[in-house]
């Protein structure tokens, strides 16, 4: 698989935090979030603010243990009464997020929740973090969301791996359940990797959860196909898997049962 690097990610946080930030513009932020529906557009700019600069407080302070929200700088943000200080507040977030991890560089050890103790892990974690609740601000404000294939992929190839890591299994046994004979779900992205797409394998039919690229004529239990970025959606339950743009075909109560369990 190819990353994106982490200059890139450090880069694509701006963009895509910028990008958050033109979703909301002139929206009401006590408007519910759909897909979302705990938070308000005020609430979810304020998650994902604090999410960026707690992430920020990991990097710069080479944390070895899981820094309390009340030892990040700034961390709560404004209420909903100033729209423009809360923009301000969300941009300065995602400019401290860059610059603390163009700072650290990737391989510089930190704490995270993964076996992979590096800065790096959190530059990526932030491109996706934004960029997947940047589609649940669009979709609440009735906007468009488009999302460059690059970054597509690679929030896609995040999540499976998340997913499908042995952790995964010791914290939440329940996902026991997705394992049997002939148990595979492919995710095809039609609109990517030429007249085939790019396709891949989610294998359920060892004793763990494993994922693997896909070969072009490869057939699996229930295939789910679309545009990458809908496939993207629905996968991370942004979109329902009824889409018009999607194709869900074959086992539907193992896609349904995926869905259900692997949640973020």
């Amino acid at each position: 698989m190819t990353r994106l690097g982490h200059e890139r990610y450090c880069e694509e946080i701006l963009v895509q935090a910028g990008l958050f930030r033109e979703a909301l513009r002139g929206a009401d932020l006590k408007t519910t979030v759909p897909t979302c529906p705990e938070w308000t557009l005020g609430e979810l700019t304020r998650h994902l603010g604090g999410a960026l600069r707690w992430m920020a407080a990991t990097v710069r302070t080479r944390a070895q243990d899981m820094v309390p929200d009340e030892d990040v700088p700034d961390f709560k943000g404004p209420g909903d009464g100033d729209p423009a200080a809360l923009d301000a507040w969300f941009g300065a977030g995602a400019e401290v997020a860059a610059a603390a991890l163009r700072e650290a560089g990737p391989d510089t050890r930190v704490w995270t929740w993964v076996d992979h103790q590096a800065a790096g892990f959190w530059a990526r974690r932030a491109v996706h973090e934004t960029a997947i609740h940047r589609a649940d601000a669009a979709i609440a404000a009735g906007v468009a969301y488009q999302l460059a294939p690059d970054v597509a992929v690679d929030t896609l190839e995040e999540w499976l791996e998340i997913g499908t890591a042995p952790q995964a299994l010791e914290l939440r046994p329940e996902l026991r359940r997705l394992l049997g004979p002939g148990r595979t779900l492919c995710l095809h992205a039609t609109n990517t990797g030429g007249p085939a797409g790019t396709r891949w394998i989610i294998d359920m039919t060892g004793d763990r959860l494993t994922w693997r690229h896909g070969e072009a004529d490869e057939e699996a239990a229930v295939m789910v196909s679309g545009p990458l970025t809908d496939v993207l959606l629905v996968f991370y339950r942004r979109l329902p898997a009824d889409t018009p743009t999607v194709r869900v075909q074959g086992d539907r109560d193992l896609f349904d049962e995926w869905l259900g369990l692997v949640s973020w």
